[in-house]
């Protein structure tokens, strides 16, 4: 039996991640997990994620796939470290920001939008310190309840945070909008329509190719010829 990779997320945002992989690699199987139970998981502390997140690469250990993505930024910044610490012999793929992105293109002013608790990890702080140069301007933006109203599908919510958040940078001369939540890219062309002249960045092909290149490294690529299969589970609300 072909084993398959893991992705999760606190629900459906997530599926943007699946989603790139899955053009990149489409021999692959794999089991997605929309963690819907525990949304949002910024709203969570740092000892309760973590046990939530062990919970789920638990199970997945326990169908024996062969790498856990992470298509969370909120939990890759928060839980990727201790993951990797406790849990040696799997592979993980995170999600970031991508900041080195928007740097590395040499926007002058972009905007990382993000969750609250993304926004004030010491692992985005970090990207940015990394790779901004002398005339780059990266403003964040914390876009509180933005992923869970996405998830929810309220359509009235998402478009009054987003008007809010965004509606004073449309004269700023904004180069670049990085996606730093893997929910927001659902909402992008919501967000192209305010920053009408801004390019849209989102970290999911990068993590598509960093998906490849470490089954490649760890020969674990499936080397069939036929169309890879998705599993779709999820956590259920109380």
């Amino acid at each position: 039996m072909k084993r398959k990779i893991g992705v999760f997320d606190s629900g459906i945002g997530g599926k943007t991640t699946l989603t790139e992989i899955m053009k990149l690699l489409p021999h692959e199987n794999f089991i997605y997990y929309a963690d819907s139970k525990n949304n949002p998981y910024g709203e969570k502390t740092d000892n309760e994620l973590f046990d939530i997140v062990c919970n789920i690469v638990d199970y997945f250990i326990s169908i024996d796939v062969k790498m856990i993505v992470i298509a969370c930024n909120t939990a890759t910044t928060r839980c990727i470290k201790f993951l990797r610490e406790k849990y040696k012999d799997m592979l993980f793929v995170g999600t970031e920001p991508a900041v080195k992105v928007a740097c590395d293109n040499n926007y002058n002013n972009t905007l990382v939008m993000a969750t609250p608790l993304t926004v004030h990890s010491d692992r985005l702080n970090d990207l940015i310190e990394d790779n901004i140069k002398n005339n780059e301007n990266i403003i964040l933006i914390s876009c509180d309840g933005l992923a869970n109203a996405i998830e929810n599908n309220n359509e009235e919510k998402i478009n009054f945070i987003l008007h809010s958040l965004l509606d004073k940078y449309i004269d700023k001369n904004i180069d670049a909008v990085v996606l730093g939540c893997t929910h927001y890219p659902l909402v992008k062309d919501r967000i192209q329509d305010i920053l009408k002249d801004s390019v849209l960045i989102d970290g999911n092909i990068g993590v598509a190719k960093r998906v490849k290149q470490l089954l490649t490294e760890n020969n674990l690529l499936n080397d069939s010829n036929e169309d890879g299969s998705v599993e779709f589970i999820t956590s259920k609300k109380e």
